[in-house]
């Protein structure tokens, strides 16, 4: 008895300073060449003309390479769009502030998404190892960027003793990108090679999945952190169920990527209007008229993620 219309069900939601019309973030997933350049100019628009935010890749090859700058250049077809930057939190080390705020500002960036990526480094040939000095680097990009500043995983999930920390020196962004969705470390495994490539596909699913790290970094950061829940979400009632758990935007990429490949702009649009509509009527099926009212509904935590949840 959802005691309810469709047309009442409003899903707008505070980002970045802006108002999204929908709780969506199309994750950074890609950069640096022209096809990829073609993609994030898709997605941005599609962000545009729907109300979404929009991350871009990493701008790790922008920062190498000014020639590859273009392919992160989405503000002519998303001039209004909730626009995030992305680098790596050891990429920020050695650009320092200034370097990383021309990265946020060479793309007309709304904010920046700092990534963490240990295991993906790990595995990765040419990856990092040093590893000490990132808590530091968060609070200077704290003091830089302030309530632009998200910091994400990537795939491994944040728990919430690292979302906690976060969260005193500043933090008020985060995305737990939890264990679910693309293994960047089996990524880096396919690359690999010799006893390398033995570890990556001995740790391609490690990681917090992405339920847990979101209920428990919300239980461990009250309300004062915007969560972005990413990793795995693959349809519109996947991300109900993460607005539920505690997010307050679902991020995802591949299946609109996937659509984009496969058809184009039209293609990725008609993947986005069936997503879309799998959340609205999860809102309508728990008669929850907003995000907030569907958090406040009842909730069954059965098996592996109730056992997680008393773990952590």
């Amino acid at each position: 008895m959802p005691e309810m219309a469709a047309d009442d069900v409003d899903l707008s939601t505070p980002f970045l300073g802006k108002r999204l019309r929908y709780p969506l973030l199309v994750t950074g997933m890609t950069g640096g060449t022209e096809r990829a350049g073609a993609v994030n100019c898709d997605l941005a628009r599609l962000a545009e003309k729907h109300g979404l935010a929009f991350g871009v890749g990493s701008q790790r090859a922008m920062s190498e390479d000014a020639s590859r700058a273009a392919s992160f250049q989405v503000r002519q077809v998303a001039p209004t769009v909730a626009l995030l930057g992305n680098i790596g939190m050891f990429q920020a080390i050695s650009l320092g502030v200034d370097g990383t705020r021309r990265l946020v500002d060479g793309i007309g960036a709304d904010g920046l998404a700092l990534h963490l990526n240990a295991g993906q480094e790990l595995t990765q040939p040419e990856g990092d190892r040093d590893f000490r000095g990132g808590y530091q680097v968060v609070e200077l990009l704290v003091r830089a960027f302030g309530d632009r500043l998200l910091v994400k995983e990537t795939g491994c999930g944040i728990g919430p003793d690292v979302a906690r920390r976060l969260a005193d020196l500043g933090v008020r962004n985060i995305d737990v990108s939890g264990l679910g969705g693309t293994s960047w470390v089996r990524v880096e495994q396919l690359r690999a090679s010799g006893v390398q490539a033995q570890l990556g596909a001995e740790f391609s699913a490690w990681g917090i999945p992405t339920a847990a790290a979101v209920a428990s970094v919300r239980r461990a950061v009250g309300s004062g952190v915007q969560l972005v829940a990413s990793g795995g979400l693959r349809t519109g009632l996947d991300a109900a169920k993460a607005l539920a758990l505690g997010a307050d935007v679902a991020g995802l990429a591949l299946p609109l990527f996937r659509a984009q490949q496969a058809g184009g702009f039209e293609g990725a649009e008609a993947a986005l209007e069936l997503l879309l509509g799998g959340l609205r009527q999860a809102l309508i099926l728990t008669g929850s008229r907003s995000c907030a009212e569907l958090r406040q509904r009842p909730r069954v935590v059965t098996g592996e993620l109730k056992d997680w949840l008393a773990a952590l």
